[in-house]
C-alpha cells in the first residue's frame, strides 16, 4: 500500500460581488482545496499506478466534506472540477492518480451530478500553480458554467509531492451571454445535456 503521506491542506474561498455591468442579485461563489501529499512514486518508474487510486479515496471525501463546508452547504452548488500537480520528482502520470478518488467522491456526495468532472494536470516545481477548469455538474454543454479557479502553494509541490485539488461553483459566470444550453434546459440524461 503506498503511503501519500499529507503534508498540508488549504482552502480558498471567493465571492465575486461585481465584474463589469451591473451587480449581480447574489454574488457567485467559488471554491478550492488543495492538499500537499508525499508522491511515493517519485524517483522511479512503477508499472502499477492504478491500483493505488483506491488508496487516496479517503482523502478525496475528506477534501470534498471540506470544500463543500466552505461552499456554506451543498444547496446550490451547480459546478465542479479537479487538478492535479506533480512535484519535479514525479512524472506527469502520477498526477492521473487524481482522477478517480477526486472526481467520485465529488460525485457522491453532490448527488445526482452526472457530467464528466473537468480536469487538469501538469508537472512543476515549487510555487507552481494550476488552473482547475469548472464545469456544470448535470450538463457538459452549459456554457454559462464554463470557468476556471487558479490555486497554488508557496511552497510546494516540493520534488517528491503531489498536489491535489477541488473545485466548486454556485451559479454561472456572472454576466454570461454566450448562448449554448440554458439552465433551465438541462435534462441530465447523459451528462451532455
Amino acid at each position: 500500500m503506498p503511503d501519500f503521506a499529507l503534508r498540508k491542506t488549504m482552502l480558498f474561498v471567493e465571492d465575486i460581488h461585481h465584474d463589469g455591468g451591473p451587480a449581480p442579485a447574489l454574488p457567485r461563489r467559488r471554491a478550492a482545496i488543495v492538499a500537499l501529499v508525499r508522491n511515493p512514486f517519485a524517483g522511479e518508474y512503477a508499472a502499477d499506478l492504478q491500483s493505488a487510486m483506491e488508496d487516496l479515496k479517503p482523502l478525496g471525501l475528506q477534501m470534498t466534506d471540506r470544500l463543500i463546508e466552505a461552499m456554506g452547504g451543498i444547496e446550490g452548488i451547480d459546478a465542479y472540477g479537479k487538478a492535479s500537480l506533480a512535484g519535479e520528482g514525479g512524472e506527469l502520470e502520477h498526477t492521473a492518480l487524481w482522477h478517480v478518488p477526486g472526481g467520485y467522491a465529488m460525485r457522491e456526495r453532490l448527488g445526482e451530478a452526472r457530467a464528466i468532472v473537468p480536469s487538469s494536470m501538469k508537472m512543476g516545481g515549487v510555487g507552481t500553480r494550476i488552473d482547475i477548469p469548472l464545469g456544470h455538474i448535470n450538463a457538459a454543454y452549459v456554457r454559462s458554467h464554463f470557468d476556471g479557479m487558479e490555486v497554488g502553494v508557496p511552497d510546494g509541490p516540493r520534488a517528491a509531492e503531489l498536489l491535489f485539488a477541488l473545485a466548486m461553483a454556485r451559479g454561472p459566470r456572472i454576466h454570461h451571454r454566450m448562448g449554448g444550453l440554458a439552465v433551465e434546459d438541462v435534462r441530465g440524461e447523459d451528462g451532455l445535456r
